[in-house]
């Protein structure tokens, strides 16, 4: 069976998402490097790792900003809390290396 070939359209689509994906990459190390020194200042200044209060308020901001953008707000829901829950880790990874305890070293894309 033949297969026709991928139009132009798809292919210059196909080289936006490979773009997109990894603008995404970039963005989420940047990310990671800020919540990075997040933890590190919490553990310093004797602050829990998780921001009940904070993660409330991203969650209506951020499923505002899906909403208008014509996002699945539930979708974002779902990509922050996986972002959120890995941060939490590492904040809490911090928390323990500032307590004195021996922990895994975390990869937080740096």
């Amino acid at each position: 069976m033949d297969v026709p070939p991928v139009p132009d359209e798809i292919l210059a689509l196909r080289a936006s998402i490979d773009n997109i994906d990894a603008a995404l990459v970039h963005l989420l190390a940047e990310r990671f490097k800020c919540t990075r020194r997040v933890g590190e200042l919490k553990a310093s200044g004797g602050l829990p790792p998780a921001d009940p209060a904070r993660d409330r308020q991203q969650i209506e901001r951020l499923t505002g900003i899906a909403d208008a953008s014509g996002l699945d707000p539930a979708f974002a829901e779902k990509f922050r809390e996986f972002i959120v829950s890995e941060v939490i880790r590492h904040h809490e990874s911090i928390a323990a290396e500032h307590a004195g305890r021996d922990v895994p070293v975390l990869d937080t894309y740096s």
